[in-house]
């Protein structure tokens, strides 16, 4: 026993001497390679960089990795190609746009002042429509200053008669025969159009004195509460007056033929309907007068029963006979010829 164990720590220590030596061969040969290449000093100590790929899937990733990067750059590249085209034919239009269709000489667009050149051009644009529009204003308004300048000239009245009123046909027989100024118009509902009646008042204010305009009217149709029926489906009311473009150029051109001269605010009366029974009728009255800017005209429809009513039947008609009419209009009975 005592011998195996002394055989023991002698093959022991002859092994830790041998591991002893090795590693100080090891540090010896460390030594030795650090001196004679420095470079790698800091390399030898450095951990090896551990990684989760397995080594076998690491070339496979890294040229994934690769692809989508390439992939990704010409897609950058695409994309800013597709840029610079839109931007260029933007630029090549608005080039084309600014310049003269019979100047075949291309010139580079300068727009960096075009916000404020158009704001300036817009507004001496506007200013010289005024202008114009004051000049061609003052020059109507002399000539029919000049027209009317004769002795014995009454402004003239005009009453636009629809055939849809009951015995229309009746009412230029019953105007007041004392005064040569009213001027009786009968259209035809069902075939007239605005401009047959704007044609046929013009014709007839010509024939009464060239160059007189109207001082009053009188339109006298069917219609009711908000609305007034002028022609075969055209119904004026406050919203359609604002839309429908043939309405709107009828009462802007019917405003043309009113007087500038006169100086108080040319009167157009409604009647055969209460335009004022409800709050769309006011509505209506005031988009007209906005209409027939900047010519003064207010619009009245008063009830016949009333003052005002009688005073308005008075301008235009002979009373008597035109109650006589009122009782008549809707009987067939009695001819009103007979009663003429």
């Amino acid at each position: 026993m005592g011998a195996a164990a002394s055989r023991r720590r002698a093959l022991r220590s002859e092994a830790m001497s041998s591991v002893a030596a090795k590693v100080r061969a090891a540090r010896a040969f460390g030594e030795y390679l650090s001196q004679s290449h420095p470079e790698n000093r800091n390399g030898a100590d450095e951990v090896p960089i551990r990684t989760w790929f397995p080594k076998e899937n690491l070339f496979s990733f890294q040229t994934a990795t690769t692809t989508m990067q390439a992939n990704f750059r010409k897609h950058l590249r695409m994309v800013g190609s597709r840029r610079v085209k839109a931007q260029t034919f933007a630029e090549r239009r608005e080039r084309s746009f600014s310049r003269s269709w019979s100047d075949p000489t291309p010139m580079k667009a300068d727009t960096s002042h075009d916000s404020r050149d158009s704001s300036d051009l817009q507004s001496s644009h506007c200013t010289l429509d005024e202008a114009c529009e004051d000049l061609d204003w003052e020059t109507e308004k002399g000539l029919e200053a000049v027209a009317c300048d004769t002795e014995g000239f009454l402004p003239p009245k005009v009453m636009l008669i629809s055939s849809k009123v009951p015995r229309a046909e009746y009412i230029p027989t019953i105007i007041r025969r004392d005064d040569p100024s009213i001027i009786p118009i009968l259209y035809d509902h069902e075939h007239a159009t605005f401009e047959d009646i704007l044609d046929e008042i013009e014709k007839k204010l010509n024939v009464y004195h060239k160059g007189a305009k109207i001082w009053k009217m009188l339109i006298f149709c069917q219609g009711g509460p908000g609305h007034l029926y002028l022609l075969k489906n055209k119904v004026a009311t406050f919203a359609k007056v604002e839309k429908e473009e043939d309405m709107i150029h009828f009462w802007k051109r019917l405003s043309r033929l009113m007087s500038k001269v006169n100086p108080q605010p040319n009167v157009v009366h409604i009647m055969g309907c209460y335009i004022l029974g409800n709050p769309n009728g006011e509505k209506l009255f005031q988009n007209l007068r906005t209409l027939m800017t900047p010519y003064r005209v207010t619009f009245e429809s008063p009830l016949e029963l009333s003052a005002q009513g009688k005073q308005m039947i008075e301008t235009y008609f002979d009373f008597r006979l035109y109650r006589l009419w009122k009782s008549r209009q809707h009987s067939k009975l009695l001819d009103f010829d007979d009663v003429l």
